[in-house]
């Protein structure tokens, strides 16, 4: 599986450096010029209990202005996951979809404007809360919702905004509820907060095995695969796979050309990882090996088997194992590749520079990020690896601008 830690440090350092530069333009600011600074505090969000794929839920939610002032306008936001879906969206709202992106999986968001004043010490609430969908394929899914004193933008990757057609929602006083203290916001202007939202549902992961043929001194491709066959989606930690898989070859063989997602463990075993840290329902991951065959060993078996963090959700655990089983034959062997995996064509073991591991996801994860999992990565040229630096810059910067616009 590629490392995501350090082009996730090289986003934090750029984003650090665009922070002090405007922290010198502030500076240079005359100290009087600055409007006092606003603050808003979101109040608890509970989540959804017994929650099952297909059933509806409300999102109530609520926030204190506790700035000195008050302010004419603010912007609620609610995102979700693919497991879940908004409902009726208002018409001061605009809902608009997000494509996933680095290691972030794909979102729904609806931003709703009130154009109301909101008083400094009072604790406003919209009249009635938005309502969710939890989708057939729901299981681990992530509600954000935020409040802001300024408007923010979509940014970059995501659909234009469609204008609600529901009847406009207004924010209301709660009197009886108990404002934040002044001074309690975490942010300039703005508050989030992420929700867990856990479905009562499954999903099925399993392996396929293979059978190879060959002569002692033949080289066959081994073809093995992962696969969610759902019907929940799986969405892991950020930053971590959605699963491993555990790969032991069959005695008398060794591993001429390793997939890029795989990384020896020793004594013939191979563990595989994923692109991504979710796995949508109906896909996975396929692995692909140049196996040579030293000698002819009878009844020589290898295994392919799920590793890594637990799966709760899995009920089925007879197919979270499969057999290699490998059908040699003696003889001086001319080093030819010879035999064939289900599924693979005629001599396509891959090599072990990029990774052949999919998630269904868009994104370069896929692609070249199998170097630094496999020990492999030898110097690249000087202007290779100029050019790869100025495409790594620009990729950061476009980085930092999506996050800025997707993180509240």
């Amino acid at each position: 599986m590629p490392p995501t830690l350090p082009g996730s440090r090289a986003t934090r350092r750029t984003a650090a450096a665009v922070g002090a530069v405007a922290l010198i333009a502030l500076g240079a600011a005359p100290a009087g010029a600055a409007d006092p600074e606003p603050g808003l505090v979101l109040g608890k969000i509970a989540p959804p209990d017994g929650l099952r794929p297909g059933s509806r839920f409300t999102v109530p939610t609520s926030f204190t202005n506790t700035g000195p002032a008050a302010l004419g306008k603010v912007w609620m936001s609610y995102s979700v996951t693919r497991g879940l879906a908004h409902t009726e969206v208002p018409a001061n709202c605009s809902r608009y979809e997000i494509t996933d992106f680095d290691e972030e999986p794909s979102r729904s968001v609806v931003v709703c404007e009130f154009d109301q004043t909101v008083r400094p010490g009072v604790v406003y609430a919209p009249e009635r809360p938005l309502t969710l969908k939890a989708l057939d394929h729901a299981l681990y899914d992530e509600l954000r919702v935020t409040v802001d004193s300024t408007e923010t933008g979509p940014g970059d990757g995501t659909s234009e905004p469609v204008r609600g057609t529901g009847p406009a929602l207004r924010l209301v006083e709660r009197p009886d509820e108990t404002p934040a203290a002044p001074g309690s916001a975490r942010h300039s202007g703005w508050d989030g907060a992420t929700v867990k939202v856990t479905a009562e549902n499954t999903a099925d992961f399993q392996v396929s095995g293979a059978r190879l043929k060959g002569r002692a001194g033949d080289t066959v491709p081994l073809v093995v695969k992962f696969t969610n066959a759902g019907p929940g989606w799986v969405l892991r930690e950020i930053g971590a796979g959605a699963t491993r898989v555990r790969v032991k070859m069959p005695a008398g063989t060794s591993v001429t050309k390793t997939d890029g997602f795989c990384k020896s463990l020793g004594s013939g075993t191979y563990e595989c990882g994923t692109a991504q840290a979710w796995i949508n329902e109906g896909e996975g991951g396929t692995y692909r090996f140049g196996l040579r065959i030293d000698k002819a060993v009878p009844g020589a078996r290898g295994s392919v088997a799920l590793a890594g963090q637990p799966r709760p959700f899995d009920t089925h655990k007879e197919n979270d194992t499969a057999d290699i089983v490998l059908d040699a034959t003696g003889g001086s062997g001319t080093g030819t590749t010879g035999g064939s995996a289900p599924g693979a064509a005629s001599g396509s073991g891959s090599s072990g520079t990029g990774g052949t591991a999919t998630t269904g996801t868009s994104g370069s994860a896929a692609t070249g990020g199998g170097l630094a999992d496999t020990g492999a990565g030898s110097a690249l040229p000087l202007a290779g690896a100029a050019a790869g630096a100025v495409v790594l810059g620009a990729g950061t910067v476009l980085a930092v601008r999506r996050r800025a616009a997707r993180q509240r």
